[in-house]
C-alpha cells in the first residue's frame, strides 16, 4: 500500500492579514486562523490516490500547539494520522530551518509507518508566499520534485511511476517520472471535497501526534528556529490605496446609457486608446 505524507501550515487568513509598521511582521494576534489553501489542495489529491488505489496518509506541520485545530481538519477530510512537531526552539524559522524540520519530520515518520511514496506540499504559503519549503524538502530527502502540478495524470503503485501536468508560465509540461517523489500543487489541481459526518465525529476524537526537539536526538540546534534562518526581512509596507474618480451614468434605457457613455469617451483620450480614431 502506498504511504503518503502532506506537508500542511496553519496560516493567517489571508484576508485579516495587517503589518506591524514599527517591526515590519505580521500581526498575528486577533486573526483568524486556516489551513494553508494550497496545502488543502495537496490533501485532496492524497484522498483521490488513496480512493483510487489505497492509500495509507500522514499529515505533518510544524507550529505553535493551536496548529493541532488545523490537523484535526485533514483528519475530517480523510487523512489517517497526524503529526504535530512544537517547540519554542522551531519559532522565528525561514524556508531553510523550515525544510530542515519537515525533512527530519518525514524520516521520523517513515520509522514509525513505513517508507513515504508520494509527499505532498503546496506551491507556496498564503503567509511567506516563497515556494521554497517543498523544493527544500526534496533536496534534503533526495526525492525528485515535481513542482506547479495542475494535473495527475496517472499514478502506478506498480511500476512505481507518477505522470502530472506542470503548468508553467509559457505552457504545459507533461513529465513523468520515479516514486518517491514531492509534489507541490496547485489550485488547479482538484476541487477540496467537504468533510463527511464520521470524518468529523473522528477527528473530534483524535489526538494527533505530538513531537519536540526531544524527539529529535540528532537534530542540530544551529539549523533550526531563529539561529538557523539566514533569512533577513529588509523591509516591508502595505501599498496604499489609491482614490479614483468616477462618475456615474443614468438613463432610462440601456440605450441612453450607451450613448451617454459613448460620448464621453469620444471626448476623453480613450477613444484613441481603443483604437476608434
Amino acid at each position: 500500500m502506498l504511504h503518503i505524507v502532506v506537508c500542511i501550515k496553519q496560516v493567517p487568513d489571508s484576508r485579516e492579514i495587517r503589518i506591524d509598521p514599527n517591526t515590519n511582521t505580521l500581526i498575528r494576534q486577533g486573526v483568524p486562523s486556516i489551513v494553508n489553501f494550497y496545502d488543502l489542495h495537496g490533501l485532496e489529491e492524497a484522498l483521490r490516490i488513496k480512493d483510487q488505489h489505497g492509500a495509507r496518509i500522514t499529515v505533518v506541520t510544524m507550529g505553535p500547539p493551536p496548529a493541532e485545530k488545523s490537523l484535526k481538519e485533514c483528519i475530517s477530510l480523510g487523512a489517517d494520522e497526524a503529526v504535530l512537531v512544537t517547540d519554542r526552539k522551531f519559532a522565528g524559522a525561514d524556508t531553510l530551518a523550515t525544510s530542515y524540520v519537515l525533512a527530519k519530520t518525514i524520516q521520523k515518520v517513515e520509522q514509525e509507518w513505513g517508507p513515504a511514496d508520494i509527499v505532498f506540499c503546496g506551491k507556496q504559503t498564503l503567509d511567506g508566499d516563497t515556494g521554497q519549503v517543498g523544493p527544500g524538502i526534496a533536496c534534503r530527502l533526495n526525492l525528485e520534485q515535481l513542482t506547479y502540478v495542475g494535473k495527475v495524470v496517472r499514478v502506478d503503485p506498480e511500476a512505481r511511476r507518477v505522470r502530472v501536468h506542470r503548468y508553467l508560465e509559457d505552457g504545459i509540461e507533461v513529465v513523468e517520472t520515479s516514486m518517491p517523489v514531492l509534489i507541490t500543487a496547485l489550485k488547479e489541481l482538484n476541487e477540496v471535497r467537504r468533510a463527511s459526518l464520521p470524518g468529523m465525529i473522528r477527528a473530534a476524537r483524535y489526538k494527533p501526534v505530538t513531537w519536540t526537539t526531544a524527539d529529535f536526538p540528532d537534530i542540530e540546534v544551529s539549523k533550526i528556529g531563529l539561529k538557523g534562518s539566514p533569512t533577513i526581512v529588509a523591509k516591508t509596507w502595505v501599498p496604499e490605496a489609491r482614490k479614483i474618480e468616477g462618475e456615474m451614468i443614468s438613463g432610462d434605457t440601456p440605450e441612453q446609457i450607451a450613448e451617454q457613455l459613448t460620448a464621453k469617451l469620444w471626448e476623453s483620450d480613450l477613444a484613441e486608446k481603443l483604437g476608434w480614431i
